[in-house]
């Protein structure tokens, strides 16, 4: 048996790797990645590593392109296999149009030719929150998805593909399907980093509003979720959104942030009429510390999504938010979080 993990290089597919071998340290676990580990990712400034200092990724790299059919492995695959699909084109904004649907659309229509070849039964599968589209009503997993960018509208079609593959023989084919919502821990190089500094640096200040809502899932609480989802499978095709339940504000999240890492320094509050034309003004002159009008308009959408269903899964949490938040911090060696 072997563990496939199209993207293993990134920040899912690293901590992904590490909770398998904890689990099963004679694992065969094979990295399909365009990057090899060890990489900086260039479409990130000051990029920081998943890895924790000295440790190195116990996967098998093979490097290779999902937007092209998966061949000439290393390896013998077999119908025993376990596949998580990771790889995709995700930030947003950040590239192209035509880059979420060619790698996320053709990447998963590879990856399921690819197991349909060769008889694998399991696929887990990363979505994402995002083809529910941006809106602050509750979300839950039988909400009508209505994405409004391209990488959410790329990420339903990723869905339905994989569905389509487990349709094609019901009886033995198991797919778990997870929307998680902003993820964090050690490497997530994003918004809980760019958060967690900009509060050190007094450089965050609320924008507009504290009650904004945004569901979150600690990384190895993930990871550790999608191995239990396995091994307690209870259907052909399982959809779960991924997050603490009930979501947290944006305010209880700094607050949490500076509880656990000792931070004292107090986020002011800009109303809104002040922070859009200052956002414009930042944009023109090279969007300094991150600042563009884009970004500034998806902090202040919640991302309101219900975690009920996670929570009646049978899986225990492992960690607290608190807990999650301090784990990671001695991740990055309680020098910030990295």
């Amino acid at each position: 048996m072997n563990y496939i993990i199209t993207g293993g290089t990134g920040f899912i597919g690293t901590h992904l790797t590490n909770h398998i071998l904890e689990m099963y340290p004679t694992a065969k676990v094979y990295n399909l990645d365009i990057v090899k580990p060890g990489t900086s990712n260039p479409v990130v400034k000051d990029y920081k590593s998943a890895l924790c200092n000295g440790e190195k990724l116990r996967s098998v790299f093979v490097e290779c392109d999902i937007c092209n059919p998966i061949e000439n492995l290393p390896f013998i695959p077999t119908s025993e296999d376990v596949i998580f699909n990771f790889a995709a084109v995700h930030r947003t904004p950040g590239h192209p149009d035509l880059e979420y649907f060619r790698t996320n659309i053709r990447g998963a229509e590879n990856v399921v030719s690819f197991a349909e070849r060769y008889g694998i039964k399991k696929i887990v599968f990363t979505s994402s929150i995002a083809p529910y589209g941006a809106a602050e009503q509750l979300k839950e997993e039988t909400t009508l998805p209505t994405p409004n960018t391209p990488y959410g509208i790329s990420k339903l079609v990723a869905e339905k593909i994989h569905i389509a593959w487990q349709n094609g023989d019901i009886a033995n084919r198991q797919l778990t399907i997870v929307r998680p919502g902003v993820v964090f821990g050690k490497g997530e190089n994003g918004n809980f980093t760019r958060l967690y500094w900009g509060i050190r640096k007094h450089t965050f200040a609320y924008p507009g509003r504290r009650d904004t809502v945004k569901a979150c899932i600690y990384v190895k609480e993930l990871v550790r979720f999608m191995m239990y989802r396995l091994e307690h499978h209870e259907e052909g095709v399982e959809l779960y959104n991924c997050t603490f339940d009930p979501a947290y504000t944006i305010e209880y999240i700094v607050e949490a942030m500076k509880k656990v890492t000792g931070l004292t320094q107090v986020v002011p509050y800009i109303p809104n009429m002040l922070i859009m034309p200052a956002a414009i003004v930042a944009k023109c002159i090279g969007s300094p510390m991150g600042i563009c009008p884009a970004r500034v308009k998806k902090l202040q959408i919640s991302t309101n999504i219900s975690g009920k269903k996670l929570a009646a899964s049978g899986y225990k949490f492992k960690y607290s938010f608190e807990e999650a938040l301090a784990d990671w911090f001695k991740d990055s060696d309680e020098q910030g979080l990295i």
